[in-house]
Parts: structure tokens; C-alpha cells; sequence
């Protein structure tokens, strides 16, 4: 699974940033490569730590576990500054309601990791709570990598064509994406009932988790309550 992580995130962004790279077609602020450096490299990170363990090495294992700490810090306040920072250029491009709306996206998806990501480090002296948790939290970040591949059907490839270029999509585009990722959940847990007799709890709650947030994002987008919400977030600096 870990393996398969790494492949997803990086074939996910390969047309619309890493192919762009060498052509010199990319084109976006600072912050987006320092935003897809971090996620990208987690993505490493859960396999390096998966292989680690896996051969044994529990000691390297829980040394580099405190470098995960720190970028997984990183990658939460870098999601945040790079989601408000994408909603502020559209708003000052005129399309308001529809930046706010999508923002709850990366905005949500942001504090879903946070939360695993904490949940997990709290039990690290339950392996297997431990690296379920590790599991989930990597798989709640696949959503945007995995909604790269929707995006480039619709849209198409080409110089420059990556999501951001335009404005907002509407936040039902990414219940496909989300789709994918209850899949692989689904996937783990029916893993753990034919490995373990049953599905491990943590992936029955933090799997319905990551489940929930992906589609009760469609209706709380428009909401008032969320538009007032992410119109106090964009105040919060200012695009550059």
C-alpha cells in the first residue's frame, strides 16, 4: 500500500507539475513547489517508515519518526498558507463565492491530517493502532493527487493546465476523487478481516472519518456559516 501511495501521488501531479517542471510550463507562486515538495515527500517518508519497519529496524523506524513529526507540522501550516493563499487570487479575480466554497477542501483535508497524524503519535506505543492511523491519515491527503487524474480527463493535458489556472471548480468535482480513497479504505479493512478475524476498530472510526469529511464538504461549501468562516481565513495576509 505504501508503494502504491507513492505511485499515486506522483503519477496524480505528473501532468499538471512534475512533467511541467523541465519544459518550464509551470507556472505559480513559490509556496505551490514548496507545497508539493512536503506532500510529495511524505509519500516517501510512510514507505521508507513501512519498509523500516517491516524489516525490523525498529530503531531507525522511531529516529526518523521525529523528522515525520516535524514535516507532517510542515506539510498542515504550508496546506494552510497554500489554500489561502489560492482562494485570495481568486477572489480578487471576481469569483468570490466559488473560491470560498472550494476552500473548504484543502482547508479540511489539512486538519483531517493534522488529527491522524496527532492521534497516531499519541498511541505510538500501540503498533497497531499506530500504523493504522499512519495508514489513514496518508490515504486522506491521496484526494488530491487521485483528483488530477479526473481533472485532466475533463480538461485535457497541456502547457501550463493544472488546477489553480482557472477559476475554482464546484466542490462536487472532487466526490470521485473521494470515491477512490473510500476504496481504499475499504481495501485495508477487508485486509484486516481476513487476516485478523475482524477489521481493526481504528479503520471502522478514522476511515468513516476521512469518509465523512469528503462528502459533507459538498454542502457545508455554500453554507453561510463556511463562506463567513473562510472570508475571516482569507484576511489572513496577503497574496503575492
Amino acid at each position: 500500500m505504501a508503494a502504491l501511495f507513492v505511485l499515486i501521488a506522483f503519477s496524480g501531479f505528473a501532468g499538471t507539475y512534475w512533467l511541467q517542471l523541465p519544459a518550464g510550463t509551470f507556472v505559480g507562486a513559490p509556496l505551490l513547489h514548496l507545497h508539493g515538495i512536503l506532500f510529495s515527500a511524505w509519500t516517501l517518508f510512510f514507505l521508507s517508515q513501512t519498509w523500516l519497519a517491516a524489516s525490523g529496524q525498529m530503531q531507525h523506524h522511531r529516529a526518523w519518526g521525529v523528522a515525520g513529526v516535524s514535516l507532517a507540522t510542515a506539510m498542515v501550516f504550508v496546506g494552510f498558507a497554500t489554500a489561502i493563499a489560492s482562494m485570495q487570487k481568486d477572489v480578487a479575480a471576481g469569483y468570490a463565492q466559488q473560491a470560498r466554497a472550494f476552500a473548504i477542501v484543502p482547508i479540511s483535508a489539512a486538519v483531517l491530517f493534522a488529527i491522524l497524524v496527532t492521534w497516531a503519535v499519541v498511541t505510538v506505543k500501540r503498533p497497531e493502532t499506530h500504523k493504522r492511523l499512519m495508514m489513514l491519515a496518508t490515504m486522506s491527503i491521496l484526494q488530491a493527487p487521485i483528483g488530477r487524474f479526473f481533472f485532466l480527463a475533463i480538461v485535457g493535458g497541456g502547457p501550463g493546465v493544472r488546477p489553480g489556472s482557472a477559476p475554482a471548480a464546484p466542490v462536487a468535482t472532487t466526490i470521485g476523487a473521494g470515491l477512490v480513497v473510500a476504496v481504499l479504505i475499504l481495501a485495508v479493512i477487508i485486509y484486516d478481516w481476513r487476516k485478523r478475524g475482524r477489521p481493526h476498530p481504528v479503520y471502522l472510526i478514522g476511515g468513516a472519518a476521512v469518509v465523512i469529511v469528503e462528502l459533507i464538504r459538498v454542502p457545508l461549501a455554500e453554507s453561510p456559516q463556511w463562506q463567513s468562516i473562510a472570508q475571516a481565513l482569507g484576511t489572513f495576509g496577503a497574496y503575492t
